[in-house]
């Protein structure tokens, strides 16, 4: 049995068809109820509180690990969910970290999931660390208003990172959960492009086959969006990132293929995929 936290979102659910499709037994966790696919086994269970996951635990040989928003901010534990997989005799987890451990260790955010990296690290178990960059999927804040004004409103219009695919970093997580190759393995997931929120407007455009216009945000104005679903703490460093990439986060890593025996996904790609988001 392997459980797959985070199981509805934009990694969690190609990662959980992907295990099953291996023959794999799962357990999806989320918040809430959700479908999931046939023969998946669904608990709903609140991540900061993790008493709530042992049901899921039970019988599991790994975890994958994805924190939610408020796992992020400050007076957080979720070294407890490490604790707690182990007691319940989990042997491997790959935890969903974060690219800017690295690039930016100093963030607030980021010296509160290297930490959670150093606890799993030392926990005794198999363990495995996936850090991507910023998501493709992050364009679906921007569907309602495609659908509905035809536009795009985004920061830093001309500040390019290379996104990387969900579905990209789902793959790898399913090699990292299934392999023992991958044990110990610290991975940098990125795109195969740098692309700037213009650039991904364009690409949508192009799929819709209509024109998208493009709106730049401020800082503030950008921080005040995402603060209605993230800490704070966690949007500053995002908009950092965002804002000014340095080197090391425009940098095309060659992880994804290295894991995969494929390139990455690009933006493009993505967008044909769930172009319907924005009809």
């Amino acid at each position: 049995m392997i459980v797959v936290t985070g199981a509805t979102g934009n990694v969690g659910r190609p990662l959980t068809r992907a295990l099953t499709e291996a023959g794999e037994q799962v357990t999806a966790v989320s918040r809430h109820a959700a479908a999931v696919p046939d023969g998946v086994r669904h608990v709903a269970a609140d991540l900061t509180e993790p008493a709530g996951l042992t049901p899921a635990l039970d019988g599991a040989k790994a975890l994958f690990l994805l924190l939610s928003g408020d796992l992020h901010a400050p007076g957080a534990r979720p070294a407890d969910i490490i604790g707690l997989a182990e007691a319940g005799g989990v042997r491997r987890i790959v935890l969903l970290s974060s690219q800017g451990v690295a690039t930016r260790p100093l963030g607030p955010s980021r010296v509160a999931m290297r930490a959670l990296e150093d606890a799993l690290r030392e926990s005794g178990l198999e363990w495995a660390v996936l850090r991507p960059g910023g998501f493709a999927s992050n364009a679906l804040a921007w569907a309602e208003s495609v659908r509905t004004q035809g536009a795009v409103a985004a920061p830093f219009g001309d500040v390019g990172v290379p996104v990387v695919d969900p579905a990209d970093i789902a793959e790898v997580a399913a090699a990292c959960l299934l392999e023992d190759r991958h044990t110990g393995g610290v991975y940098e997931l990125t795109g195969p492009e740098v692309i700037t929120p213009r650039q991904q407007t364009e690409a949508i455009a192009a799929a819709l086959g209509s024109p998208v216009r493009f709106r730049e945000l401020t800082r503030d104005e950008a921080k005040a969006a995402m603060t209605r679903f993230v800490p704070a703490e966690l949007a500053d460093d995002t908009l950092d990132i965002i804002a000014a990439p340095n080197p090391a986060e425009l940098r095309i890593s060659p992880d994804v293929e290295g894991v995969l025996g494929r390139a990455p996904r690009p933006f493009n790609d993505w967008v044909a995929r769930n172009i319907a988001a924005f009809r």
